[in-house]
């Protein structure tokens, strides 16, 4: 029998805070963390031994333990018809407004995003709980400081949840004092007060696991998931949830990874920025994996295109949604030339998608949701999805899953200033609470700029040449630093970045932190969630 941890609450609870962190709810989050604490440690514990394995020369391959998953006749419990058809979902931070707007968009689902688009200041965790309950009784409004009201239409996208990774903690609430796992936080308080209320309404409690790097890490929710559906009275599989297949270690385990959630899975995702960070993370050492300019890893570069045709294949297989990467346009109100453009990539991307195989894709903007739209019904017409298209003309490897280097060999200063850029306004709007960026026509969030701090640290570490002839050093960088600061300050200016509330000099510091150490840090957030804390409480 589990053991109920009290809950210590280290933040405000006042207003609808209250309505949130009830006694009850604070003893559902005790006992989660109580009973998969140690497991959750020891999984991480798990993942620093892998990378250590990896630093040493070691390399990746399908597991030969579980080759009777892969090989065996099996597919995941039956999806639920709120799930059947989900052509396009659109992603981002649970504010009101945003909330209110992605569920009127239009689009099939919307995943509520407690981790990569989310600066988890307390505010914003307990904050974003009382939007989603007030999202799900459909009783969600909004007025802006100019007056603009903002209320749910008639027509709403089904809401899925994205918990924050097991890699991330909860430092406002404390067993003993020890925090709790922030994604125990999210799912638990979300599970406990809307679990029912969305059975009634006909949908449920459905999911987003992030960052997984194993079937043994799904494993874990899955015992997350019998243990709540236990606790609180609910039929075995109600939870179902989505997996992100962003880091190469699970791009190995995706049958296995199925299998462990199989009656509470709901496909797996090909969540494509955090795969790029993970192929610099894991094999950043070596010369033949540095990754050319962000912009050229593209999804039809052969190592990206290996993972994401076998992801489907293996969905399919299972009787799972094989669901697409994130069109992260933002539209520009100004200069139509470039909306056009940037829609015309939107609608190659996804007709990609949709040719290969897809069931849906992800958007980050609702005037993209139209465009997207339209490309998954040219090829699904009135079908939900096409979960029934088998892909028995792909074969993978694992060298054509780790081959970086046919990424190409393109580093330019221009793509160095870039990471530096982005990546220090990125940091700035995180610390100031706001975890998806909208910089340069792209919404930026914490998989983004992982991809930008880390890209910069393998260049440096390899003494990479430029096209201008100069060698990528940490004195280049933090020329490139104080050059694209003074950019940032004329584009923006002085008084809206470079006052006390932009931080320039702290963005830059944990930028410089994460990108030039002498190893790779596993996760910018992890000492940036240090300052946030310093700065909101």
């Amino acid at each position: 029998m589990t053991e109920t941890r009290s809950v210590a609450v280290e933040g405000s609870v006042e207003g609808r805070a209250a309505e949130i962190l009830t006694d009850e709810a604070l003893a559902f989050i005790g006992e989660l963390h109580g009973r998969f604490e140690d497991e959750r440690r020891a999984l991480l514990a798990r993942r620093l031994e892998r990378s250590r394995e990896l630093a040493d020369g070691g390399t990746l391959d399908f597991l030969a333990e579980t080759r009777e998953i892969r090989d065996g006749d099996w597919t995941i419990a039956p999806e639920p018809d709120a799930l059947a058809e989900r052509k396009v979902e659109i992603t981002g931070p649970t504010s009101a407004k945003m909330v209110i707007n992605a569920l009127n968009s239009g689009a099939s689902g919307f995943m509520a995003d407690f981790e990569d688009s989310n600066s988890p200041t307390w505010e914003n965790v307990v904050g974003g709980q009382v939007n989603l309950a007030d999202a799900v009784r459909e009783r969600l409004e909004f007025t802006s400081e100019d007056g603009k009201d903002y209320a749910l239409g008639d027509e709403l996208a089904t809401l899925l949840v994205r918990p924050r990774g097991w890699h991330l903690v909860e430092r406002h609430l404390t067993v003993d004092g020890a925090p709790i796992a922030g994604g125990l936080v999210d799912f638990g308080l979300y599970a406990f007060h809307n679990s029912r209320e969305l059975l009634d309404r006909g949908a449920g409690p459905y999911f987003y696991l992030p960052k997984l790097e194993s079937h043994l890490e799904a494993r874990l929710w899955a015992d997350v998931f019998k243990h709540a559906e236990e606790s609180l009275g609910l039929d075995r599989g109600t939870f179902k949830a989505t997996v992100l297949i962003e880091t190469i270690p699970a791009a190995f385990e995706m049958d296995e990874i199925l299998y462990e959630l199989h009656e509470h899975s709901a496909g797996l995702n090909a969540g494509r920025w955090d795969y790029i960070f993970s192929m610099i993370k894991c094999f950043g050492d070596r010369p033949d994996c540095v990754l050319p300019d962000r912009t050229d890893v593209t999804m039809t570069v052969p190592f990206m295109r290996a993972y994401t045709e076998l992801l489907v294949k293996t969905c399919h297989r299972r009787g799972a949604h094989a669901m697409g990467g994130m069109a992260a346009v933002i539209p520009s109100r100004s200069d139509e030339e470039a909306n056009e453009k940037a829609f015309e990539a939107v609608k190659a991307d996804k007709q990609r998608e949709a040719e290969a195989g897809y069931d849906g894709t992800w958007v980050a903007h609702p005037d993209s949701v139209e465009v997207a739209m339209e490309e998954f019904d040219k090829v699904l017409g009135d079908r939900p999805n096409q979960v029934d298209r088998q892909r028995d003309d792909v074969e993978v490897s694992a060298a054509e899953l780790l081959d970086a280097d046919s990424a190409g060999d393109s580093y330019t200063r221009a793509g160095l200033d870039n990471d530096v850029n982005v990546g220090i306004q990125y940091i700035s709007s995180w610390l100031r609470g706001n975890g998806a960026a909208g910089i340069y026509g792209m919404m930026e969030d914490a998989a983004t700029a992982e991809i930008a701090r880390s890209q910069v640290w393998q260049w440096t570490r390899h003494g990479i040449e430029l096209d201008t002839g100069e060698k990528v050093t940490p004195e280049l960088v933090r020329e490139v630093e104080a050059e694209q600061l003074e950019k940032i300050r004329e584009e923006i200016g002085d008084d809206e970045w470079f006052q006390a509330e932009g931080r320039p000099d702290l963005s830059r510091r944990l930028f410089e932190q994460v990108a030039l150490d002498e190893k790779l840090l596993t996760f910018l957030t992890i000492p940036a969630y240090d300052e946030l804390l310093k700065i909101h409480g």
